[in-house]
């Protein structure tokens, strides 16, 4: 049953199109060209050297603006501002930043060996875009976890190789350093 109806839809399809397209769907002869008659072309006499004299008058109130600048406009120049007595920038008393600084506890703190990477920072047990702070012998970094990874166990992190170097305060061949991630 199911192959006659397939039938009669192609042929019901072939019909519409033959009904539809007759052009495309008929001979692919081309058509003949007919040249274009004689009678459609008309003969026009153009002067060289004569230009159309057309004036335009003057401009009326409303093509003027209110700010706009006539041939008796006056111009008016202000006198140069004052020098100001300041020459440097007011000192401040503030505390020193190192003494006082505080900084909101972590959730947790993971450490582990952690190995360059041309790419970012990678965390293989935190979700991108977890803000996370990077020691190590050289210092600290915070950073955005922006990749899921390592892929070995061995390690906890992979960091941007400036960062790297910078927390190592290694060699330059130096492949793995030990770190404490502190995850906020």
């Amino acid at each position: 049953m199911r192959p006659t109806w397939l039938v009669v839809g192609s042929a019901l399809t072939a019909a519409l199109a033959l009904a539809a397209l007759p052009g495309l769907v008929g001979s692919r002869v081309p058509s003949p060209l007919e040249p274009t008659p004689v009678s459609a072309f008309q003969s026009i006499s153009v002067k060289a050297n004569s230009a159309p004299s057309v004036s335009i008058g003057a401009l009326d109130a409303a093509s003027g603006s209110a700010g706009r600048l006539d041939h008796d406009s006056t111009f008016i120049e202000h006198a140069p501002a004052p020098q100001s007595a300041l020459t440097a920038r007011a000192a401040l008393d503030q505390p020193d930043p190192a003494a006082g600084s505080v900084r909101k506890p972590p959730r947790y703190t993971l450490t582990g060996w952690a190995t360059f990477y041309d790419f970012g920072t990678t965390a293989m047990r935190l979700p991108r875009g977890t803000i996370i702070v990077i020691c190590g012998a050289g210092g600290c970094v915070e950073r955005v976890v922006n990749d899921y990874g390592p892929v070995k166990h061995t390690r906890i992190i992979d960091m941007y190789r400036p960062d790297f170097f910078d927390i190592c305060g290694c060699a330059w061949f130096a492949g793995t350093t030990m770190v404490t991630v502190y995850v906020y």
